[in-house]
């Protein structure tokens, strides 16, 4: 089955639809009951904004739908292809019937419209977005070049947003709600998922801009790579034991150290790291 095929013909016969009203070949346009309506099963949008949600649905109480949903045949009912805001918000507002275009559209388009629907309508989170296209690519066995033509985005906008898929649930959930954004995101993709925790509640507790965010994740890795280090001298035969007991005793003190080789470092920044290396090992002897 080739992707996109009849598509471009689908989606533009929606826009015109949306602008004049008028019935369509091939379409009819109605009213229709809320409760005869099914959710599209592929939809990718899983977050709604209550308050967006109320403020859609005050509107439509006082100025009605301006905007028809669109909805295909299913059996006895309706299969919702695009619209779903819409339909929640008419239901909030107590109203029985909406307005409607209905469309021959085969199921297999139907993740593919109600994806490009909400994409050209910047109705998705970004995540909604990444599990859309991993759908995609999934359910037809297409290329990134492929699908970056398809949604008219780049291939490495593609790829990129794909990788947020390996953060973890908690990580996405967060970006989902807007608590972290895209830019903090990106600095924590391969990170352990406790780390990805530790971050995530440090920028939303801290409220951590992006470049401090950054300088976190640095510091966690250079920790890694020192422990790392530590173990391999170990593996080798060495005892640094007591040189790391002291570099340990000095960071206690807010002095900066890194063991190296048969010897430690001591970061200077100031006069008060001076006094505090005195203090310590004055307190030593």
């Amino acid at each position: 089955m080739a992707l996109g095929r009849g598509l471009g013909e689908l989606l533009g016969e929606i826009e015109t639809a949306y602008e004049n009203g008028n019935e369509l070949p091939n379409s009819d346009f109605l009213e229709v009951n809320v409760d005869q309506i099914k959710l599209n099963p592929y939809q990718p949008r899983k977050f709604f904004n209550e308050k967006k949600l109320q403020e859609l649905s005050d509107s439509i109480q006082t100025n009605g739908l301006l905007q028809p949903i669109v909805i295909t045949k299913d059996a006895e009912n309706y299969l919702l292809i695009a619209g779903e805001r819409r339909l929640r918000a008419t239901k909030l507002a107590g109203i029985t019937l909406i307005k409607a275009i209905i469309i021959d559209v085969e199921e297999s388009k139907l993740r593919e419209l109600a994806l490009i629907e909400n994409i050209q309508r910047d109705d998705l989170n970004i995540i909604e977005i990444a599990y859309s296209y991993s759908g995609l690519i999934e359910d037809y066995n297409i290329t990134h070049d492929e699908l970056a033509k398809l949604v008219s985005k780049s291939r490495s906008t593609i790829t990129n947003t794909l990788r947020l898929l390996t953060l973890s649930a908690f990580s996405q959930e967060m970006l989902s709600l807007n608590k972290i954004s895209l830019g903090h995101a990106k600095l924590i993709i391969g990170l352990s998922q406790e780390e990805q925790k530790l971050i995530v509640e440090s920028i939303i507790g801290q409220k951590l801009t992006v470049r401090e965010t950054e300088q976190l994740v640095r510091k966690i890795k250079n920790d890694e790579q020192e422990i790392s280090t530590k173990l391999a001298k170990k593996d080798n035969g060495y005892n640094y034991s007591p040189l790391t007991t002291v570099a340990d005793m000095l960071n206690k003190n807010n002095l900066k150290v890194k063991v190296d080789d048969k010897y430690f470092k001591i970061k200077i920044d100031s006069q008060e790291d001076i006094e505090n290396i005195a203090q310590y090992f004055k307190n030593s002897l």
